[in-house]
């Protein structure tokens, strides 16, 4: 299939904006041919995923790009880093290690990149409108501004985001096409009591069904609360992303573009409709959880990243208390939430309470955290899927009120209800 191409797109081709803008297009042209797209469109707006320094070819692409005068063409938010550019050093982080991540995050940097450095730009300034066409990387991140706001991205993938954001062009295909948009799956909540309607597990624990079933199929939630929350519709993506490969999502009267199950589908039929009970949910917490759980000595939240009303939650719940002498807390977020909780005098509260706050990174990312032996609680079901692999650590996933009473327990302190 030829591809049809501009002037601009002719001449980034050429070189005339330069050796590293010319390479970024010679991709995007290649990656139309993969998505079978006849066509490119605009973009107003990237998020750059490959800025966690795991290896060579990462840092060596970065730094090509950076050396040949490569300037993203539109605005370019940063996701998290491989460690916390000025903390990095309170943590088991290896200097020469940290020397090459910190290269890769200032390369980025050089090409007029924001350093926001989180996986959650939509709950930050720069989050995107509906129907913006847009190129983000990071799993959960694309998953909720395709779902939550209604703007248009596919999966896209390290090398790739930051090709486009130089370019300012992608294919169109996928996702950014109204007809790709539409749900092909069904799933409906059953049987669930008015506690596990209420509770925040429902909403990881129902991404990790979601995204395993799914398959390449965007699916439709039915029977979710209308009370549900931007973070909670946050957590059921990241978990979606993780254990599968969504990108989309409808969630019926909640999300922009299900206001209905009939425009979920567009018309169509599903391909898939199946039903998820208690007892489903119980199974996808045993999935991800340890077989035997063994003394807590840390609880790591803030993956995705915290956002305001989670500390302010988390605030709540560790009110004139104090965790366990023997139990770490971690929290991830952002350097413009850190800022806001700094403003409101809330960082010093929760501090006080023997939490650890950590910008630009995660902490299931090796090198930044070493937690040893011993079970690790999180309400994060991203967290609860990758952490095994990267730390080795066993896992335990609970609630936000379970993952508080238990640090201040020093003991797991779980609900039975799911």
């Amino acid at each position: 299939m030829d591809l049809a191409l501009t002037e601009r797109d002719r001449g980034l081709l050429a070189g005339d904006e330069g050796p590293a803008a010319a390479l970024a297009m010679r991709i995007i042209a290649r990656m139309a041919g993969i998505f079978q797209a006849a066509s490119l469109l605009d973009i107003t707006q990237a998020h750059i995923d490959s800025t966690i320094y795991i290896g060579e070819a990462n840092l060596e692409f970065a730094e090509r790009l950076a050396g040949d005068g490569a300037r993203v063409s539109i605005p370019t938010t940063l996701n998290v880093s491989a460690l916390d550019e000025h903390g990095w050093r309170e943590w088991s982080v290896p200097s020469a290690w940290a020397e090459k991540a910190l290269r890769q995050m200032a390369a980025y940097q050089q090409m007029g990149c924001l350093p926001t450095w989180t996986c959650a730009p939509y709950q930050t300034e720069h989050a995107p409108r509906f129907g913006q066409q847009i190129a983000w990387g990071e799993s959960n991140a694309i998953v909720f501004a395709n779902s939550v706001l209604g703007a248009r991205t596919a999966r896209y993938g390290d090398f790739f985001d930051i090709c486009a954001a130089l370019t300012g062009r992608v294919p169109e295909a996928g996702l950014h096409v109204s007809a790709e948009r539409r749900a092909r799956a069904v799933f409906r909540l059953r049987g669930l009591d008015d506690r596990q309607r209420a509770g925040d597990l429902l909403y990881p624990l129902l991404g990790i069904v979601v995204g395993a079933r799914a398959g390449g199929l965007v699916p439709a939630i039915v029977g979710l609360p209308g009370s549900a929350s931007e973070d909670q519709l946050k957590a059921l993506g990241a978990a979606a992303a993780s254990s599968g490969a969504v990108a989309m999502f409808h969630a019926v009267g909640l999300t922009p573009e299900a206001a209905t199950l009939e425009d979920a589908l567009q018309g169509g039929e599903p391909e898939l409709v199946a039903d998820v009970s208690a007892a489903d949910l119980v199974s996808a917490r045993r999935q991800v959880c340890g077989a035997a759980a063994g003394p807590v000595t840390a609880v790591a939240m803030g993956t995705p990243h915290f956002s305001v009303a989670e500390f302010d939650a988390l605030r709540a719940a560790l009110s004139g208390r104090r965790v366990h002498s023997r139990v770490h807390v971690f929290v991830s977020t952002s350097r413009q939430v850190l800022a806001q909780l700094v403003e409101r005098g809330w960082a010093a509260d929760i501090e006080a309470c023997g939490v650890e706050m950590i910008t630009d990174t995660c902490t299931y990312l090796r090198p930044m955290l070493d937690l040893g032996a011993g079970t690790v609680l999180t309400n994060s079901a991203k967290w609860a899927w990758y952490a095994p692999m990267t730390l080795g650590v066993d896992v335990q996933l609970g609630s936000l009120a379970e993952c508080v009473e238990s640090a201040v327990a020093g003991r797991l302190e779980l609900d039975d209800g799911f």
